[in-house]
Parts: structure tokens; sequence; C-alpha cells
């Protein structure tokens, strides 16, 4: 292909020095408990098939990791001689035989690694003996990869989330209530889950986490404590949204909107805030999971969430967390949330998915990122509010480029230094476009799309094009305003 003009003061990105390996399971997804029947029906002998190749496709080649959790955790209960349902709600969810065993048919078909909330807001460590106990025995221990005790218990004592049979709205715990009490409950149900096939792979605990990590207070500082007290949580878990729908204030930069979710604030900023987790549990020889991430805390925004804007910010923030030193990320979803990246249902006896822009950059992401991925550094351009440049190097020597404008009124013209050991020849570009960042419809990955509906959960062939030469061992890729391109490096 000939060589094309390239405006003066184009940059010219090089991959650099390898990073760090993105770990196997590292992109997963999280649902609440009563969200399994809509997403996998209720029938342990068929389970939604397009549920399964949707999650299949995210983590290609691995196992992938699956958190059922969230706030349905601490209103969630087994049915077992000698529990009492949780006490402090009028709504509570039983995990039924058929619940438990429809959720175990999901896991052995995708033989995925499962993450499981037990309650501990209820306060009686007899009911989460009970629900590690149907757990052991509805998924079978090897799928189990931990157990996580409760959900966001640093909210306990602020925000009432609870309703009693009479209306009354509670708190889960009274004023004063934070880690040396936590502490406390958590050594109790260990103990517990002890007389039911214990020890337990143990991850926690689940914390509500700021972008300003100093907003965490004394959660933040007594962490390390935690960790070197409790040998069995094996993983600090925390949860993040870079914005809200509920308790932000006029002009915080975490109002929903489009602009907001595409700044640097939702991505970078998301990894900053991130990094003195990572750096409390490695002190303590262990991992970092956000086992809980979603665009807009409290349930989405419309018209943000669900727009083509999430699944740029999904690329970018995964990158972003990969490179602050995560262990993994599970995107959150429950059903009417504005950010679900999928609904499905059953039409007609068959099952069908409508699937939803944030799960396109889901897709680039496992693509970009193959399984055995180690991250590569990008010279030659800064990170800017309106370009950000991802690379990584698979386990076949094939190399990466993602390239994400976030600005749609600016195209991108960039010059790519072609790695050694390639040629210009063995250089694709494939794209993820929509037809604007507030579309909720029309979004292509390589020019394929589930359209409407799918009733497969999978896509073809991606469609890519040659890149041009930029003369020398060079390429050049042009990027449209609010789009991204995948550049793949492969020989032969």
């Amino acid at each position: 292909m000939p060589d094309v003009r390239v405006p003066p003061g184009t940059p010219t990105l090089r991959l650099g020095l390898v990073g760090r390996p993105i770990p196997a399971g590292f992109l997963g997804l999280s649902m609440e408990f009563q969200a399994l029947p809509a997403y996998a029906g209720t029938d342990p002998r068929a389970v939604d098939p397009v549920l399964v190749a949707l999650i299949r496709a995210l983590t290609p080649g691995q196992r992938p990791v699956l958190r059922i959790g969230g706030d349905s955790t601490d209103v969630s209960w087994v049915p077992a001689p000698g529990v009492r349902p949780p006490w402090f709600s009028g709504y509570t969810y039983p995990l039924t035989r058929r619940w438990l065993a429809t959720a175990g048919a999901l896991a052995h078909e995708l033989d995925a690694r499962m993450i499981l909330g037990l309650d501990l807001a209820a306060g009686d460590p007899a009911l989460d003996a009970a629900e590690a106990r149907a757990f052991a025995a509805a998924f079978g221990r090897r799928s189990i990869a931990a157990l996580e005790i409760g959900n966001e218990p640093n909210l306990y004592a602020t925000i009432a989330e609870w309703t009693l049979a009479d209306g009354r709205k509670v708190k889960a715990r009274p004023r004063g209530y934070g880690p040396p009490r936590y502490r406390g409950e958590v050594a109790a149900v260990v103990r517990a889950l002890a007389g039911v096939g214990g020890p337990w792979p143990l991850v926690g605990p689940a914390l509500a986490a700021n972008q300003n990590p100093a907003a965490a207070g004394v959660w933040k500082t007594s962490m390390a404590a935690f960790l070197r007290s409790e040998p069995d949580v094996r993983q600090l878990t925390v949860h993040r949204y870079p914005l809200k729908r509920c308790f932000v204030s006029r002009g915080s930069p975490q109002q929903p909107t489009i602009p907001h979710l595409l700044s640097e604030y939702s991505s970078a900023g998301l990894a900053a805030g991130v990094r003195v987790w990572v750096r409390i549990a490695r002190a303590q020889g262990r991992t970092v999971r956000i086992d809980e991430l979603g665009s807009v805390a409290c349930r989405g925004q419309p018209g943000v969430s669900d727009t083509f804007a999430s699944a740029l910010w999904a690329t970018d923030a995964l990158f972003s967390l990969a490179a602050a030193g995560v262990q993994g990320v599970n995107l959150h979803t429950l059903p009417d949330a504005a950010y679900e990246p999928f609904t499905l249902s059953r039409v007609g006896g068959r099952w069908q998915a409508h699937v939803e822009p944030e799960y396109y950059g889901l897709r680039l992401f496992a693509q970009a990122a193959p399984a055995g991925s180690r991250l590569l550094a990008v010279r030659g351009v800064s990170r800017s509010v309106s370009l950000s440049a991802w690379a990584t190097r698979a386990r076949d020597g094939s190399e990466r480029l993602v390239l994400i404008d976030k600005d749609p009124g600016r195209a991108r013209i960039v010059r790519v230094a072609v790695p050694r050991g390639f040629a210009a020849r063995d250089v694709r570009v494939e794209r993820l476009t929509a037809p604007s960042v507030a579309a909720r419809a029309g979004v292509r990955l390589g020019g394929r799309t589930f359209g409407a509906v799918t009733r497969t959960g999978r896509l073809g062939a991606p469609r890519t094009t040659r890149a041009p030469s930029g003369g020398g061992r060079s390429v050049v890729v042009r990027v449209a305003g609010a789009s991204a391109a995948l550049v793949t490096f492969r020989r032969g």
C-alpha cells in the first residue's frame, strides 16, 4: 500500500517494554442474586445458551470469574433448619433449591470460578454457614473461587438500606459501627464456616470505595490489620463507580453526564484512586479485585450508561485498572439497571438478548488482551483527555494497540512504528464505531453487530483493513472522533 501524507506534527507511537501481565479471568461479570433467574432462567437442565455465549466471548481461553453479590447479598439466605430470615428487612430473597441448581449449572457450563456473597448484615453466623454448605453442594468446591462476607460494610451505619415489615427504614448497624466490630463479626463467621468444610477461601471487605481514598478514613487505615488478622481473606475487594446518580452535589465531576464519563476523572482518575488499595494489599501479600464496577452508581443513568460513550469508557477503564495493578474486574449488572451490558428474554420458547453498547467495549478489551497477555509501554504520545493508547503482547508473540478517541468533534491521526519482527503488511486495523457518542444502537465492532436482538450471542469474524504505510517502518492510523481502533501486529 503506498505511503500516505501525514500532517506535520503527527505523533509517532512506539510499543516499548513489556509490563504487567493481565491475569487470567481479569474481566468478569457481577450480578445480584435475584438477577440470576432473569439472565440464566430457572431450569438447571436448560441454562440460557445466549448468556453462556456472551460471557464466554469475554474470556476466551480462560475460566471466567463471576461474582454473585451486591446489595442482595445482605438480604439473601438459604432456608434450612435453625436458620432465620434476615431480621431487618421486609424483603428477603430465599435461595431455593431451584435457584441453587440453576446457578450451579451455569457455573459448570462456563467452567466458571465463582465469588459468592454471604449475608453479614443479618448478624447470624449460622445463616452464613448454611449458605456455604448450600453453595458447596450446588457448585462444588472447584467452582468456588471465594466467599465474600457481606457487602459494603462501611455503609452499614450511614445509609438506611433495609425496610422493616412496618415500612420503617433502618440501617444495618448503629452509629459508631466500624472496623473493630466488623473484624469481630467476620471472625465469628470464619469460625462458623470452619464447621462446614472450612477453611474457605475468602475475599473482602467489598468496600464502597470513593474516588478519593482519603474518604475511606478508618476503613482504609484498618485494612492492613484486617488482612493480617484473617489469613483466609486472600484478596481485598472494593467497589468503584466513577459517577453517581444519587448522593451527588451540583457541579460535581461525579454527576452522570456523557462528558464526565469520557473525562480523565472516570478512567485515569478511577485507576489512581485504586492504587492505594493495591499498595495496602501487596504489603500483606494479597491482591485487589474490583469485583463491582459500573459507570454510574445507583443503577446507572439512562442516556449515559446505555450509550456508546459507555463502550469507550469501559475499554479505557479496564486498561487503566490493569495498569494500576488490579488483579481483576467484575462489571456489575441487574435487571432494569441502565448499565446492563445486555438484557435477556425468552420469546417463543427461545432465549434472545438485546446487547447494549457497553458490551461492545468489553469485547474490544477481550480481543485486545487475549489469554496470557502482558501490557506494553506506549511511547511517543502523551495521554490526553481525548486520546488513550494501550498495547499488549500475547503469548503467541502478536502485539496489539488500542487507540480510543473520546472527542466527538475531533479525529486523530497517528503514525505507529512497526515493532521489530513484523512487517507493515502484517498490520491490520479493526474499528469500534457508532453513529454518535450518545447512540444507543448502531454500534459495530469490526463491522459486526448483534442487531436489535441476537439468538446466539455470537459475532462473526471481524472485518479488518490493512493500515497504510506512513513511510519507512511505520503505518498510519486514523481514528474518527468518538471511536476506537484495534491495531494488530501478527506475522504472516
